[in-house]
């Protein structure tokens, strides 16, 4: 009998484990933003979607900037100066002259310069300027072809914080000025167009920027207002991207990474991806190759590209990186590889972070880390995503480190994650990629399980900030408007344009 009972309870015990395990698996679904790319066929075209002449606040010509962009092996420059819609890189038409006469106050008289169709670069190389269905090409002698994207504006242009907004494909707002505060009616415009948006740098807006700490940015008591205000814009224009989480030297948007996974949190349950670019920013030469998109597209023209940004069929890609937490983290890993430029880079970054905590602990943000200039960067071969197995797995060169992120938390490292053997996985996630030359950053893979986390949406917020400013900057536009009648004839007789 004791014989039978020890069977009896073994099968038991057996059963309840496997139902036990059985009921530890779940089924995930995964919306993979990269579903469209031919892994085979597109090519990965290095991107700058925002970047400033002196045709605003700019301290290089069209000329200057265009050069040194394809100097940098840029494949596609949008120069989207404030509020000044980018007609032509040949024809001097693409400036505006109140923006031009407001700008200078600040930035001084220097004259415009454009390119022409044929000519000789700095560098001694002819170059030509093409046009091809539509489509503006830059290229010098026995180079590549640089595409110039259409109509590329930053909006808002003389708002008091900062709400800047880039657009591109459509015309709007060329010599509009004002803003402030006023994201939602250059988005719903642009997007009325068929355009499509992006929220510039938002740290800069928020002020996210001056807080110290990761811990500090974004706390839903100070930042709640904004993270609202974001969301409902990305919720109500499916042509407005997502944000920008790295630009220039990552000073500004060194939490914006934190923004983009809250809102992921909030808004991924939903079926909204937020989408992410990085950016140059650049208003001077030497910053140009500090952020960009690495685009993933079948052909070079302005169609292709509108599709791959609406789809995500991009990487954002930054060699800066401010963030002190993520310096940290990122050296420990290098620095535990077998690889030794991984731990080299991770000693760099760990001194750079050490640095970061002494001035923070003064009351000072420290300096961001700078991948070694023209160091190789990281190339994505292939992502492949298994509804069955839910695993993604990253086929990439020349990556030192790779870690998965979900609802702000490292899910997993490596180039494959497993969903099933991942703890606290959320509505999403996403993957950022250490090389010798940047971190690279995935979009955003969305998750569908039972018991998954439920959206967090303020679909009551109601943007009481534009109200408040929307009497000033009706004044600022009035007085453009008063202001463009003298600027042309002031600007032409200083021989600036």
């Amino acid at each position: 009998m004791k014989k039978i009972l020890a069977v009896v309870l073994s099968i038991l015990m057996v059963a309840s484990m496997s139902v036990v395990a059985f009921a530890a698996e779940t089924d995930y679904a995964i919306t993979n933003p990269y579903a469209d790319v031919d892994w085979d066929a597109y090519e990965a075209y290095k991107t700058d979607l925002h970047s400033h002449t002196n045709a605003s606040d700019g301290d290089n010509t069209t000329k200057e900037m265009a050069e040194r962009h394809y100097e940098l092996g840029f494949d596609i420059y949008a120069q989207s100066d404030h509020g000044t819609t980018n007609y032509s890189w040949t024809e001097n038409d693409s400036y505006d002259p109140t923006i031009k006469l407001i700008m200078m106050v600040k930035e001084g008289a220097s004259p415009i310069v454009m390119l022409d169709k044929e000519g000789t670069a700095e560098n001694g190389k002819a170059y030509t300027v093409s046009t091809v269905d539509g489509d503006d090409y830059y290229a010098q002698a026995d180079g590549h072809d640089m595409m110039r994207v259409p109509f590329a504006n930053e909006q808002n242009p003389t708002s008091f914080n900062n709400a800047h907004v880039n657009t591109w494909f459509v015309d709007w707002g060329h010599g509009r000025i004002g803003g402030t505060s006023d994201y939602e009616t250059v988005i719903s415009a642009v997007d009325a167009l068929g355009g499509v948006s992006v929220i510039n740098h938002p740290g800069e807006y928020t002020n996210a920027r001056d807080v110290l700490t990761t811990a500090e940015a974004y706390e839903e008591k100070a930042f709640g207002y904004y993270i609202d205000k974001f969301e409902n814009l990305l919720m109500d224009y499916d042509s407005c991207l997502g944000i920008d989480i790295n630009s220039k030297g990552d000073g500004r948007t060194r939490f914006d990474r934190k923004l983009w996974d809250i809102m992921l949190t909030d808004l991924a349950p939903l079926g909204r991806n937020v989408l992410a670019i990085a950016s140059t920013d650049a208003h001077n030469l030497d910053i140009v190759d500090s952020g960009y998109v690495m685009a993933m597209m079948p052909e070079l023209t302005s169609e292709a590209l509108k599709e791959c940004l609406l789809s995500g069929n991009f990487f954002a890609q930054s060699c800066y990186c401010g963030n002190t937490d993520e310096l940290l983290a990122y050296s420990e890993a290098l620095m535990a590889s077998d690889n030794a430029a991984a731990v080299a880079i991770g000693e760099k970054m760990k001194a750079t972070a050490e640095n970061n905590l002494a001035d923070i602990a003064n009351g000072d943000k420290g300096d961001a880390y700078r991948f070694a200039e023209g160091a190789t960067c990281v190339t994505v071969n292939e992502i492949a995503v298994d509804d069955n197995d839910d695993t993604i797995t990253i086929d990439a060169d020349d990556a030192l480190y790779i870690r998965w992120i979900s609802d702000g938390k490292v899910v997993a490292e490596g180039n494959s994650i497993d969903l099933d053997e991942c703890d606290n996985i959320g509505s999403y996630v996403r993957a950022e990629i250490i090389s010798e030359g940047a971190v690279t950053y995935t979009q955003a893979f969305l998750l569908e399980y039972d018991g998954m986390p439920e959206a967090d949406f303020n679909e009551n917020f109601r943007d009481t900030d534009t109200f408040f400013f929307a009497g000033i900057d009706e004044f600022l536009r009035t007085l453009g408007k008063a202001i463009s009648v003298i600027a042309q004839p002031i600007l032409s007789m200083m021989g600036i344009a």
